[in-house]
């Protein structure tokens, strides 16, 4: 994972940023994510996951499904 997105090279507020600006990305031709996943977008702005975790947490719901 680049470094300048992790946790720890980050404040929250730079983190809500990246968020809303992936979000603003990903609904330009595709539906909005899930509550679920939102909720796990809040865990990376609060400080409590990496991106790679979320992306391993998203993508192992939808192979299981």
């Amino acid at each position: 994972m680049n470094k300048k997105f992790s946790v720890r090279e980050t404040t929250k507020i730079q983190r809500e940023k990246i968020v809303n600006d992936a979000l603003a990305l990903s609904t330009l031709d595709a539906a909005e994510p899930t509550e679920m996943t939102k909720a796990l977008m809040k865990q990376y702005i609060m400080g409590n996951m990496e991106i790679s975790e979320i992306l391993g947490k998203t993508i192992a719901r939808y192979r299981a499904m």
